[in-house]
């Protein structure tokens, strides 16, 4: 038995595009950079990955380094960085850290606090240089190879759908380095994150290997969507499938539904922190007597 109570983290997990941004983060930066529209990039992607048989995510990557290379474009990563300065995000985004933050100090009297994690597709070197980088204690995307020059060359890095789980159990375990290995035994009461107190935030289809796998482990998960956009349909259905606990307008201001809803999930792990916390308490005491 451990010496004190230490599961008192909350890991509150994003998806990035489409989940805090309304675009995918390439039609903010990359794309302009190398002259490209979005839909006719994409298309080409989508094309490429199918008569290639290859993962969709690696081929993006290769589009944009062959873009780049034959229009003689030498982008380093601190170019890629600044890049971000163009991303857009939902209204409410660039607060609602700080607010979230704050509300779970204010409902644990100070004895929760909480984490915020972004696991993304998308490339880290243009994540690195958003605005809101500040708030996230890791970001997991996908990554360049730059060479001695220090241009981007090859992917070194590349986040799917499914792997996207591997940083969940990173998170959940505490080894968040990415050489860490995962692999070994963990008792569940030696985890610093259990999956309880885990909210996985996401838009799609893309995120059902990470909803899944949160909420069968005891967490709990949020779709988001545009209003106005398709994306409503898709989140009924991971709500109907049983993926979602709640689905909501991707809004982040303080009187939306996504805050209210998200508030309430927060109330429901401080409690059961609380309960953990004490029943701890009862062993420890009676183990001592």
């Amino acid at each position: 038995m451990a010496s004190r109570f230490f599961q008192s983290t909350i890991a509150v997990v994003y998806d990035f595009d489409g989940t805090l941004s309304p675009q995918p983060m390439q039609e903010y930066t990359v794309l302009p950079k190398i002259g490209v529209e979005p839909r006719e990039f994409w298309a080409r992607v989508n094309r490429d990955a199918r008569e290639t048989e290859s993962d969709m995510m690696l081929v993006y990557m290769r589009h944009i380094i062959e873009a780049l290379e034959l229009g003689r474009i030498n982008v380093k990563r601190e170019d890629f960085a600044a890049m971000a300065d163009a991303i857009e995000y939902f209204p409410g985004v660039p607060t609602w850290f700080t607010r979230i933050n704050q509300y779970v100090r204010r409902k644990s009297a100070g004895k929760v606090k909480v984490q915020h994690y972004l696991i993304s597709a998308g490339q880290k070197e243009i994540l690195e240089g958003a605005s809101i980088r500040r708030h996230f204690k890791r970001i997991y995307a996908s990554e360049y190879h730059f060479d001695h020059h220090g241009v981007a060359t090859f992917p070194k890095l590349l986040v799917t759908d499914t792997m996207k789980t591997q940083f969940l159990f990173r998170i959940n375990k505490g080894r968040e380095g990415i050489n860490e290995s995962i692999n070994e035994h963990m008792p569940e009461a030696e985890r610093p994150i259990p999956f309880q107190n885990m909210i996985y935030v996401g838009d799609g289809m893309t995120d059902v290997p990470s909803m899944a796998l949160t909420k069968k482990s005891g967490g709990h998960t949020v779709a988001v969507y545009q209003p106005g956009g398709k994306g409503r349909e898709v989140c009924v259905k991971l709500l109907n499938a049983g993926r979602a606990d709640f689905i909501a307008p991707a809004d982040y201001r303080a009187p939306s539904k996504l805050t209210r809803r998200v508030e309430l999930l927060l109330d429901a792990i401080i409690a059961g922190i609380a309960y953990r916390r004490e029943a701890f308490r009862v062993l420890a005491e009676n183990r001592r007597a």
